[in-house]
C-alpha cells in the first residue's frame, strides 16, 4: 500500500500517476535544485474524443447538460485555501528562478502565488481569483519559465490580455525573469507598427503576449506563426477578455490553439461568463481564491465627497491642494474629458497629463513612463488603465467620474495600496451618481465614509478654475475639437513639455485669493 502524503497547508489531490512523481520530489527535498515536475503528466490528458470539440462547441455541450442535469454536467471546482509559503523555494521554484525573484525584489511569494504555483508545478489547470495587486502575473509566469527550463521551443506559451498597457507590463515581468535564461518574449498588441511586430515573430519568441484582435490578425496573415504547438495558454484579466469586443477573436483563437495543454485562468472577479469558459477550456482546474467577494485591501483609506455637479473641478483642485507631491491616478468617463481636465489642471500650475483609448500606442506609453518616472504626478485617465497595471508609488486614487459598473470601482482603487502599502481613494459624486455609488457599497458590503469641507474653501476657488476651464476648451477647438481629437491626444505629450512654466500658478495660491 503506497505510504500516505502528510497533509499541509496546500491541499493537493494527486492522481495515482502523479503520485511517484511526487514522492520522489519530497524524497530529493536535501539536494540544492529539485527539478521541475514533468510538463504534461498523462493523468490529465484528455481523451481524444475531447480534442474534437470547439470551444464553442463545447460551451454549448456544458450548458446543456447543466440545464439538462445530465452526465455531461461539470462540476464547479472548489476553491482551494491560499497556502503561506516564506519563500519561493518552498514552493517548488527553482534557484535561477528564485535568484530572479530575490532581483526584482519579491521576497516572499503572495497569498495567491503560494497557492497557485504548487497546483501549476504538478501540471494541473488554474483558475486564480485575486484582488488587484495580489501578484496574479508571477502566479503564472513562474511555472511558465520553470517548464521552459525543461522543455525549450518556441511558442511555448501564449497570454492574452485585454489592454495594451497590461500585455506589455506582462511581457515586462516574463523577461525580468527570464533574464538570466535567454527568454525571448514578443508583444502583438493594436496601435504599434505590424512590420515590427513580424520581424519579432520572426524571431520565434518563447513567450507570445497579446490582445485577442491584434493576435488574431498575426495568425491570419503572418506567415510562420502559429499556436499549434503551444503548451500553455494564460487568460489574465478573463473577466474583460469575454466582453463582446473580444468575444469573436477569443473563439477563434481557442479554435487553433492544442487541446493538450495548460490552462491557467486568472481575475480579479468570478463572473458567469467566466465560469462557463472555465468549464469549456480547461480540464480538471484546481480553483485558488484570495477573496471570495469583490473587496479592497484593508490598507486602503476610502473616503467620498457629495458635490453640486457645476463644482465638481472646484472639489478636486481642493482636494489635490491637500495633497502637494502625491502620485495621484484621476479616472474619468471618457476620453474627451481626460484631455479637457489635463489642460485644465496644466492651466492651474499642476503637473497633470492625460492617457485614453484615443493615443496611439506611443503616447500611451511615453505618458505611462512619464508618470512612472514621477515627471509628471498626476495622471488622468479612463479604465482603460485601471486593469492590472503596476505603476509603483500611486499614493492616490480620485474617482473624479464615479463608474456605471460598480466592479471598475474595485479595479480602479485598486491601482493603490499594493502589496501592502497604504494607499488612499477619494471619489467626487454628485447628485447624479449617488445611486451608482450606492450598488459600489452594496458590492463591498460596507458604507464608506463621507468627508465635509467648508464651501467658502470651495468658492473662492470658482472664478480660477472657470479661466482655466475656458482657456482649455478654447485650446481643445483650435486643434478640431471632436473631429480631430485622435490627432491631439497624440500631440498632447509634446504640449506638456512645450508649455511655458513661468507663467503658471502655483496650485497652493488660490486660497490667497477673494472673490471679485
Amino acid at each position: 500500500m503506497p505510504q500516505r502524503r502528510p497533509r499541509g497547508r496546500v491541499r493537493q489531490v494527486l492522481s495515482p500517476v502523479t503520485q511517484p512523481a511526487a514522492t520522489a520530489r519530497h524524497a530529493s527535498q536535501n539536494k540544492p535544485t529539485p527539478p521541475p515536475p514533468p510538463l504534461l503528466p498523462r493523468a490529465h490528458r484528455r481523451s481524444p474524443s475531447s480534442s474534437i470539440l470547439s470551444p464553442l462547441v463545447a460551451m454549448a455541450v456544458v450548458d446543456k447538460a447543466v440545464a439538462g442535469g445530465g452526465e455531461a454536467q461539470q462540476r464547479e471546482p472548489e476553491p482551494e485555501p491560499a497556502a503561506e509559503a516564506s519563500t519561493f523555494a518552498e514552493l517548488g521554484i527553482c534557484r535561477e528562478l528564485v535568484e530572479a525573484c530575490d532581483a526584482m525584489g519579491w521576497k516572499q511569494p503572495t497569498k495567491i502565488q503560494a497557492g497557485a504555483i504548487p497546483h501549476a508545478l504538478q501540471g494541473r489547470d488554474v483558475i486564480g481569483l485575486g484582488q488587484t495587486g495580489s501578484g496574479k502575473t508571477g502566479a503564472f509566469a513562474l511555472p511558465i519559465i520553470q517548464a521552459l527550463l525543461e522543455h525549450r521551443q518556441p511558442f511555448f506559451a501564449c497570454i492574452m490580455s485585454p489592454t495594451r498597457e497590461l500585455a506589455i507590463q506582462i511581457a515586462e515581468q516574463f523577461e525580468a525573469l527570464g533574464s538570466a535564461i535567454g527568454l525571448v518574449c514578443s508583444v502583438l498588441v493594436g496601435g504599434v507598427d505590424r512590420m515590427q511586430q513580424v520581424l519579432s515573430i520572426a524571431k520565434r519568441p518563447h513567450i507570445v503576449v497579446g490582445t485577442p484582435g491584434r493576435l488574431l490578425d498575426h495568425l491570419k496573415d503572418t506567415k510562420g506563426f502559429s499556436l499549434t504547438k503551444v503548451k500553455y495558454l494564460v487568460l489574465d484579466e478573463a473577466d474583460k477578455l469575454l466582453n463582446l469586443e473580444f468575444k469573436e477573436s477569443l473563439d477563434d483563437i481557442l479554435k487553433v490553439i492544442p487541446k493538450e495543454r495548460r490552462t491557467y485562468l486568472f481575475s480579479a472577479t468570478m463572473t458567469k461568463k467566466v465560469s462557463k469558459l472555465q468549464r469549456a477550456c480547461l480540464r480538471n482546474p484546481v480553483k485558488v481564491e484570495v477573496s471570495s467577494k469583490y473587496s479592497t485591501v484593508d490598507t486602503l483609506k476610502q473616503e467620498w465627497y457629495f458635490v453640486p455637479a457645476d463644482y465638481k473641478d472646484c472639489y478636486l483642485v481642493h482636494v489635490l491642494n491637500e495633497l502637494p507631491g502625491s502620485m495621484i491616478m484621476i479616472f474619468v468617463r471618457t476620453c474627451e474629458s481626460t484631455r479637457l481636465l489635463a489642460l485644465t489642471l496644466r492651466n492651474l500650475g499642476f503637473k497633470a497629463l492625460s492617457i485614453s483609448g484615443q493615443m496611439s500606442q506611443d503616447k500611451r506609453l511615453g505618458a505611462l513612463n512619464k508618470f512612472k518616472a514621477k515627471d509628471f504626478n498626476i495622471l488622468i485617465c479612463t479604465d482603460v488603465a485601471s486593469r492590472g497595471l503596476d505603476i509603483q508609488g500611486v499614493d492616490v486614487v480620485m474617482n473624479y467620474d464615479i463608474p456605471m459598473n460598480s466592479k471598475d470601482y474595485v479595479h480602479r482603487v485598486g491601482r493603490t495600496a499594493r502589496a501592502g502599502q497604504s494607499g488612499y481613494a477619494v471619489s467626487f459624486v454628485n447628485q447624479y451618481e449617488a445611486e451608482w455609488f450606492k450598488l459600489i457599497e452594496q458590492l463591498l458590503g460596507r458604507e464608506i465614509p463621507d468627508r465635509k469641507v467648508d464651501m467658502d474653501e470651495i468658492l473662492i476657488l470658482r472664478e480660477h478654475i472657470s479661466d482655466s476651464k475656458r482657456i482649455a476648451l478654447t485650446k481643445l477647438r483650435e486643434d478640431g475639437g471632436h473631429k480631430k481629437r485622435r490627432k491631439a491626444a497624440e500631440d498632447d505629450d509634446d504640449e506638456e513639455e512645450e508649455a511655458p512654466r513661468g507663467n503658471r500658478q502655483k496650485p497652493r495660491s488660490f486660497k490667497k485669493s477673494s472673490r471679485r
